[in-house]
C-alpha cells in the first residue's frame, strides 16, 4: 500500500471559501489549497507552503480542524498498482498577504474565492465537504501556535 499525507487550508473570509481547481490525469473539481507533504516537512509548514504555491497568497495557520483519512483502491487509480492510504491534515488558516494568482505548471489551475452558499453547486472533491463539516463543528476560536 502506498502511503499519501497533505495538508490543506480552510480559508473563509467575508462569507467567501479561497478554492483551488484540481485538474490532472484527465479529472477535475475544486478542492481546498494544499498537498503533499515533502519529507521532513511539518504539516503546518506544509499547509502554508501549498496555499502560496496554489494561490498566491501568504498565510497563516489558526489551528488544526481535524485530519482525514481514506484509501483508494489500486483500480482507481491513474498511477502505481497499490491501493494509497491518503492522510488529510485540515487546517483552518487565513490570508496575511499576496496577491491571488492561479499556479502554473502543478495540479491544479485556478485559484478563486466562491461565496459558502455557491459551493454545493461546485464539481468538488469529498475532502471540501468534510473539512466544512469540520470548520462547522469548530467555531473560531484562537490562533494555533506555531510547531
Amino acid at each position: 500500500m502506498d502511503i499519501r499525507i497533505a495538508a490543506y487550508g480552510v480559508i473563509i473570509r467575508d462569507d467567501a471559501i479561497l478554492l483551488s481547481h484540481w485538474n490532472e490525469h484527465g479529472r477535475s473539481a475544486w478542492t481546498l489549497p494544499g498537498g503533499g507533504i515533502e519529507l521532513p516537512e511539518h504539516p503546518h509548514d506544509a499547509a502554508i507552503r501549498e496555499i502560496r504555491e496554489e494561490t498566491g497568497y501568504d498565510a497563516e495557520i489558526e489551528r488544526l480542524l481535524g485530519i482525514d483519512t481514506m484509501v483508494v483502491p489500486a483500480a482507481r487509480r491513474h498511477h502505481g498498482s497499490a491501493p494509497l492510504y491518503a492522510m488529510r491534515v485540515v487546517y483552518r488558516a487565513r490570508v496575511t498577504g499576496g496577491e491571488l494568482r492561479n499556479e502554473v505548471g502543478g495540479s491544479s489551475d485556478e485559484a478563486r474565492w466562491f461565496p459558502l452558499d455557491e459551493v454545493r453547486n461546485l464539481t468538488r472533491v469529498s475532502l471540501l465537504d468534510i473539512a466544512l463539516r469540520m470548520n462547522d463543528e469548530q467555531p473560531a476560536a484562537g490562533i494555533l501556535p506555531k510547531p
